[in-house]
């Protein structure tokens, strides 16, 4: 704000130092009621006030505002300050209109009057100020009102430079907020010849409008590539003396210079003569990151390293010269063990796409001591996690037994964050680059020793997988798994993986006294009473299959099925299968039970299980090594059997027709059918990908739908759709998220989204999964919260951009950061647009940010609960529901649903045993509320009684209306 000689407001400076010199908040209050009045007395009586103090007792009612107060009069003075021709009067009138003006004020319409009187006016300064207020407001309305005129502003030959920085400027706040109610098209060539400007000003600014607009319409700006070629050539070439007022710390104009890397990489060149001029930019931004440099602060290594990364981003999106991703490579490999952690995170990340190029892969290969060297010592867990990225994409045959081992041996002392994460890609590469099947064995035994907790069903499904489609393999598997499972603290993955392969595969190594059949029974049954009931399950079925290969120990093996514990079992899988299997080996002959319960055949080969988990954990990482050399073939060959997997499965448990169970170990998801009118052959890769990360994917009716080509799933072709406007059943989508926090948001013929959430006190992350099903690019991909006051003090919600293309089978991941001011009641609705075969589509889809999400669990005893639940006895306290069960009562499901509802259950509180008592605390940045609750099931009638207390009025009933759905 330029200073006004002898414009100082003496009364303004008297009373900030009245209110700073307040000794308590009553004295403070006291004395802003005392100016309120005042300032209400003289606007009401005083029709005489002249501009200067308007203008003073306004800026007094803006400073009141921002300490927290409500103001309610003095809107109409400000309005009128705006018609003044001084500056700092027509300022301070801007400035209460863009603060303290609702855009649903009756005002708006003279504001809108008045703005269009300055934007007609010679005055630059009026001008300016104009278009920071619209700038300021940028509803739809100031986009409907200026959406013509701001661009004549700024594409005229007769605006000044500074005009047209802000007209750039504001141009782009409206955009971003109402893209469809400015027509740029007819503007397009004029605002691309303004990156010929000679300000450097206005050129930073309509470069930061071009961008934008680039990534919305690509095809409509593609004339700007030569262009910005131009000017980048122009700024790399110079001395930092040439551009003195756009040079940072030695360094030429470095925003532009990133904005024009960062929009050349959606437009990679195609004519020669351009992109030779490319190319030369380029390498010498590359050869002046080898110079010394000519400052020692962190600014101007800051401002170089910008423009050295942002180009070495532009040479991997390139992808087809091979001098300049090598000298990347070699660049990237110096800031390894740079001693500023920013640098070495970002030389990690980006040599993990370079690891991808078949140009650059062996370079990138030289530093893989040095990258193990980071793994091993690196402080940040985050650079370690980049480290174990870098590893996985160098890998190939050559270096794989090497990679697996350092891997192997951090895996005991990773970040508990990432050791899921790293079992997953060390399955992933024994698999595919294994050269020996029985070392494959070997590293996932050890894997499972290592790291039991962390290896998913996945992982021990494939490797059962490979085993029985690999005769040569299984006598060493059953040798190697006997072994482990000798040790005397075993992960129950293994005892998973040892009955399985044993009860296929035991007689190849029961020729041996040491592995004899008795001892290999004895072996598996020591575990039996430490495992969970899905694991007993399978050790029955593994048992049966001893009764058809050792007939000497049958005998002791039905002692075992038909013990009490196991016929009278609560879990009825296991009740069922111990009564069965007894009655087949009691009843059936030999050549029946040789039928019944023959050597599974070899699976049919089909996508990679484990590959589909890690899509689900890290969709931005997972191809990184899987294409790089096509003459690879998955360790697997090609399955000779016709059965599909249920089938293969229902052979292994089904010991009579119709009777047993039908899937012993889980196995039994088909493979994802195509569906739509026109399918893909991308879209089995997809399906599912996302699917549910925290429970049974049975129930997730997107997987279903999906798999079976059912009518669950919108088909979206080609108009807005909202998830919860009848598109599928709620019970099925949003409201199975209210105590869940991963699975598929959205799912339709073109894509796919996925969601996982994490909530800590009042923070709360959302990662966001978005994959296309086509073979097409979606293009001007954009997703955006939509705009809801009622959310705008309450959620503070942060979202990271993500490109704007997304490839045919491609997944892209968004990160969107929330915190929790306040309580809330809407629910942010996420709008997703882009363009499929350039028809637009437009989505709209609920978050799964509820009030509950930001609550954690509360333990009392018994006399703390109901001296609190006394305590909260209002009426606005309070709400109860009385409602019809919609699921059969279950005890644990109940305790998992109230559990996953942010609740603790408390034990021994209530004194009638069949209702649940549970507590809990919602987290805001304001305050705390505290929440109690009472569920009373009536089992007779199938209904339940649902009480919740809060310790604010009104948290109490969104609570409830939440958790009644859920029972």
């Amino acid at each position: 704000m330029p200073a006004v000689k002898g414009d100082g407001m003496r009364g303004l400076a008297v009373f900030i130092s009245d209110i700073r010199n307040c000794k308590s908040k009553e004295a403070e209050e006291k004395r802003i009621n005392k100016e309120l009045a005042n300032i209400r007395s003289k606007f009401r009586s005083d029709k005489t006030l002249d501009g200067y103090q308007k203008k003073k007792y306004v800026c007094k009612l803006v400073f009141i505002f921002l300490l927290g107060h409500d103001i309610d009069f003095g809107h109409m003075e400000a309005v009128n300050l705006l018609s003044s021709n001084k500056y700092t009067e027509k300022q301070i009138g801007y400035l209460f209109i863009s603060v303290l003006v609702s855009a649903s004020s009756d005002l708006m319409k003279l504001v809108i009057q008045s703005i269009k009187n300055d934007l007609a006016s010679r005055n630059p300064v009026h001008i300016t100020l104009a278009l920071q207020c619209i700038a300021n407001i940028g509803n739809k309305e100031m986009a409907d009102a200026f959406g013509q005129e701001i661009p004549k502003l700024l594409v005229s030959g007769d605006t000044i430079d500074s005009v047209k920085q802000s007209a750039a400027l504001c141009l782009l706040k409206l955009i971003r907020n109402s893209p469809d109610a400015i027509a740029m098209s007819e503007w397009s060539s004029r605002i691309i010849h303004l990156l010929n400007d000679q300000n450097m000003g206005v050129v930073t600014a309509a470069m930061s409008l071009l961008e934008t607009l680039a990534k919305r319409n690509p095809d409509e700006y593609k004339g700007c590539i030569t262009l910005a070629v131009s000017r980048l050539s122009r700024i790399v070439t110079s001395s930092y003396t040439d551009l003195q007022d756009y040079t940072y710390y030695f360094v030429p104009a470095p925003w532009l210079s990133v904005k024009l890397l960062h929009l050349l990489q959606n437009y990679p060149p195609s004519d020669a003569g351009v992109k030779n001029r490319l190319t030369e930019c380029i390498e010498t931004i590359l050869n002046k990151a080898q110079e010394a440099p000519k400052s020692k602060k962190v600014q101007h290594s800051n401002a170089k390293n910008a423009v050295l990364f942002e180009a070495i981003n532009l040479i991997i999106h390139m992808d087809c010269d091979a001098n300049l991703l090598v000298r990347a490579c070699n660049q990237l490999g110096q800031f390894l063990q740079h001693r500023e952690t920013n640098l070495r995170y970002l030389a990690l990340e980006s040599m993990c796409l370079l690891a991808t190029s078949e140009f650059s892969h062996d370079t990138v290969k030289k530093h893989q001591e040095t990258v193990i060297t980071s793994l091993k010592t690196e402080r940040d867990v985050s650079v370690r996690q980049r480290a174990v990225d870098l590893l996985y994409a160098m890998c190939d045959r050559t270096n794989v037994q090497e990679i697996v081992s350092e891997m192997l041996t951090y895996l005991e002392m990773a970040d508990y964050s990432i050791r899921e994460e790293m079992v997953l890609k060390v399955a992933i590469l024994a698999e595919k680059y294994a050269v020996d099947y029985t070392w494959y064995v070997d590293t996932i035994l050890n894997l499972i020793r290592v790291a039991g907790d962390y290896v998913s069903e996945e992982v021990w499904y494939r490797v059962i997988q490979i085993v029985i489609n690999r005769d040569d393999v299984q006598g060493y598997a059953a040798k190697t798994v006997f072994e482990a499972l000798q040790a005397p603290a075993c992960h129950e993955n293994m005892v998973k993986v040892g009955g399985y392969i044993l009860g296929e595969f035991g007689n190849l190594i029961a020729g041996d006294p040491r592995s004899s059949p008795a001892t290999q029974f004895h072996l598996l049954h020591s575990k039996f009473h430490l495992c969970s009931g899905p694991t007993r399950q399978l050790l029955l079925s593994t048992y049966i299959k001893f009764v058809n290969l050792f007939g000497e120990i049958k005998p002791e093996i039905q002692e075992v099925l038909k013990n009490e514990n196991n016929t009278r079992n609560a879990d009825v899988e296991i009740q069922q299968r111990s009564i069965e299997y007894l009655q087949l080996s009691k009843t059936a002959t030999t050549d029946v039970l040789a039928t019944v319960l023959e050597e599974m055949p070899p699976f049919q080969e089909r996508e990679s299980s484990i590959l589909a988990k890690l899509k689900k954990k890290r969709p931005d990482k997972v191809n990184v090594n899987l294409d790089r050399h096509p003459s690879s073939s998955p360790i697997l060959p090609n399955a000779t059997a016709q059965k599909t997997q249920e089938q293969m499965m229902a052979n292994q448990s089904s010991p009579v027709n119709g009777g047993g169970t039908s899937d012993l170990l889980g196995l039994s998801t088909s493979p994802p059918a195509e569906h739509g009118a026109n399918p893909s052959s991308y879209s089995g890769v997809l399906i599912d990908v996302l699917g549910d990360l925290g429970g049974d994917a049975s129930k997730n009716s997107f997987s279903a739908a999906a798999a079976g080509g059912g009518d669950s799933v919108a088909s979206g072709a080609g108009g807005g759709i909202d998830l919860l406007a009848g598109t599928v059943c709620p019970e099925d989508t949003f409201n199975k998220f209210i105590t869940k926090n991963n699975g598929i948001l959205f799912e339709n013929d073109l894509i796919q989204i996925g969601i996982k959430c994490e909530f800590r006190q009042n923070l709360g992350r959302l990662c966001l999964f978005y994959g296309n099903k086509t073979s097409f690019t979606f293009v001007g991909f954009l997703p955006e919260i939509e705009p809801d006051e009622s959310l705008t003090s309450s959620l503070q919600i942060q979202m990271v951009p993500v490109d704007v293309t997304v490839e045919g089978g491609a997944q892209k991941q968004q990160v969107i950061n929330i915190q929790c001011a306040s309580d809330f009641t809407n629910i942010p609705t996420l709008t997703l647009h882009f363009q499929y075969s350039s028809v637009p589509q437009k989505f709209q889809m609920k978050l799964p940010v509820m009030l509950n999400k930001f609550m954690e669990a509360a333990q009392m005893d018994s006399s703390q609960f109901f001296q609190r639940w006394k305590i909260l006895s209002q009426p606005g306290q309070e709400s109860q529901k009385i409602c019809k069960a919609q699921n059969p009562f279950n005890a644990d499901a109940i305790k998992a649903k109230l559990l996953g509802f942010g609740l603790s259950v408390l034990e021994g509180i209530d004194p009638h045993p069949d209702n649940f008592v549970s507590a809990g605390i919602i987290h805001t940045s304001s305050h705390q509320i505290g929440c109690l609750l009472r569920l009373e099931p009536n089992k007779q009638v199938q209904m339940y009684r649902l009480t919740i207390r809060a310790s604010k009025d009104g948290a109490a009933k969104r609570l409830c209306d939440l958790l009644e759905t859920q029972f």
